[in-house]
């Protein structure tokens, strides 16, 4: 394991802990993220458009098409191992609510005031999927990409999704800003989890 990967697995799960535990214990950081949602709900279409993108309804697909395609074309090339990596994919995929609901129940975090009285807004469940399926899907076609400029844009695109999905379910007010950061951070480890499998993300090679 890189350097890399040891930072990527490393200090997001410590910035998550860190947020985990200032939602329980109700410390200081949650008065700043108070204030930067009140500076930055306003519901609006948009809003709401943008964070459907993060319905399971619309990102699982997305994925699922991906893991298709991968077992697809792994199979046709005879690439080395064709069918671990979807099923890798499929397997982040699947813990998310695992992960996601359980701490959902033991934070039992409010939700911003725009929303019905409620708990269990923390970590978003949106950005995960959202993160995870469209980030899963990304390191899948990236293994058949050999452009640069293509791979570049597919990864520009899934970013672009993600932030998108974020910033909607913020300014609609149907999550306050550290539980979209939280699933930030947790959506991190397992992409970076992920890509370790062997083809992930790389060029695939024949057997």
């Amino acid at each position: 394991m890189s350097t890399r990967h040891r930072a990527l697995l490393g200090l997001p799960a410590a910035l998550f802990a860190l947020i985990t535990w200032q939602v329980v214990v109700h410390g200081p950081l949650l008065r700043l993220d108070s204030r930067l949602s009140r500076d930055l709900v306003q519901p609006d279409g948009f809003g709401q458009v943008l964070s459907d993108l993060g319905n399971i309804q619309v990102a699982v697909p997305v994925l699922a098409a991906a893991v298709v395609y991968a077992l697809r074309r792994g199979r046709a090339t005879g690439a080395h191992r064709w069918w671990l990596p979807p099923a890798a994919a499929a397997v982040v995929m699947a813990l998310v609510p695992v992960i996601i609901e359980p701490l959902k129940d033991w934070t039992a975090r409010p939700g911003p005031p725009v929303e019905p009285p409620a708990v269990g807004y923390f970590p978003s469940g949106h950005t995960a999927t959202a993160a995870v399926a469209y980030g899963s899907a990304t390191l899948l076609l990236l293994s058949w990409l050999r452009s640069t400029a293509a791979r570049r844009s597919l990864v520009t695109g899934c970013a672009a999704l993600v932030l998108g999905v974020s910033y909607g379910l913020v300014r609609h007010g149907y999550h306050w800003p550290l539980d979209v950061v939280a699933s930030w951070c947790l959506c991190t480890v397992l992409l970076t989890a992920l890509s370790l499998v062997p083809g992930v993300g790389r060029s695939a090679t024949r057997t």
